[in-house]
């Protein structure tokens, strides 16, 4: 299995919950993309299935962990997502609820349906789950990954043992990314945008989307501290109309946004986004007031698109707020 970093209190607590005996039916694991939210589910499921564990842990030389591993394993459903959104359905939640009353065949005596990146799950389709796992049958588990706990009811989280996933140190990331045999300078780069994030340290290197999207988000903060409403514009408008690169770039803008904010009170603090320079040149021209504002913007613009809203003129709305705010 490979190497977690990181997030060493959440393994200990899912190890206790193996050695109590008391290992939760339905678990949640929440937190940004990158931060190994799949690699936690891979772990507790091996957790589960493991037919020899060590110290309460996966043994990770086991049949059993070798096929979760692999994605093999015959007794753990990645559940399919359908529709643009990559969504799940009520009809595939149904036929989960009716195959989850078939017994497993393992020596673990557990069956576990996995619903990966459930920020697009229909609230119909969790109530349809909302059955099964408030009642499920002794051997079935069933694990959910999401960015936010908001993206489920209140009825599903009340039934949920929920852990949030996080990014590690910086340290721990480029020991991640020298494991993985990357150059020092791809290293350099990639952690001084995506900072603890191994997962999104690993896409910069390998993905050149990412890195435009990258570019993309500096050019949108480059023209704000210009104060340049044109650029702006034609920037946004270079996202197209794939809601995923919207999504990220807004939410790397966001995270600039705040990042000057913080750098307001505390020059030596911390940044979470892409370009500290960027974040110090927007905290001598923002008060916190105009910081909140323009994440207030950015969010409403998210919403917007969500809502189906014609991705340009949503865009072109949030740039027009983001001017009124600082001119």
């Amino acid at each position: 299995m490979k190497r977690i970093y990181g997030n060493n209190l959440l393994i200990s607590n899912l190890c206790n919950m193996r050695k109590s005996g008391r290992t939760a039916h339905t678990v949640l694991f929440y937190g940004e993309k990158g931060t190994g939210k799949k690699l936690m589910t891979k772990f507790y499921t091996s957790l589960l299935m493991c037919s020899n564990p060590i110290n309460n842990r996966p043994c990770g030389i086991c049949s059993a962990c070798k096929n979760v591993d692999r994605n093999i394993h015959p007794d753990v459903i990645y559940v399919e997502t359908s529709g643009k959104l990559g969504g799940y359905s009520v009809d595939t939640a149904k036929k989960i609820c009716s195959d989850a009353f078939i017994k497993p065949n393992n020596n673990s005596g557990c069956k576990v349906y996995i619903f990966r990146d459930c920020h697009n799950m229909d609230v119909r389709t969790q109530n349809t789950l909302l059955k099964i796992i408030e009642e499920p049958p002794d051997y079935a588990y069933f694990i959910f990954t999401s960015e936010t706990k908001s993206d489920f009811l209140p009825t599903i989280i009340s039934r949920c043992v929920c852990f949030g996933v996080s990014p590690c140190s910086e340290e721990e990331a480029e020991q991640a990314l020298i494991d993985e045999n990357f150059s020092p300078d791809d290293i350099k780069k990639a952690v001084s945008c995506f900072h603890g994030n191994i997962g999104l340290c690993t896409e910069y290197i390998n993905n050149e989307d990412l890195r435009q999207q990258v570019d993309l988000t500096k050019m949108l903060a480059d023209s704000i501290i210009r104060k340049d409403e044109y650029a702006l514009d034609t920037a946004l408008f270079t996202l197209g109309k794939d809601r995923n690169n919207v999504r990220t770039v807004l939410s790397m803008l966001d995270k600039l946004i705040r990042d000057s904010a913080v750098l307001t009170q505390d020059m030596q603090a911390e940044n979470i986004g892409c370009f500290r320079e960027g974040a110090v040149e927007l905290s001598y021209m923002l008060t916190s007031k105009q910081a909140e504002k323009i994440h207030n913007c950015i969010e409403r613009a998210w919403h917007t698109v969500e809502c189906n809203v014609n991705i340009t003129l949503a865009m072109s709305a949030m740039c027009a707020e983001i001017f009124e705010t600082i001119l």
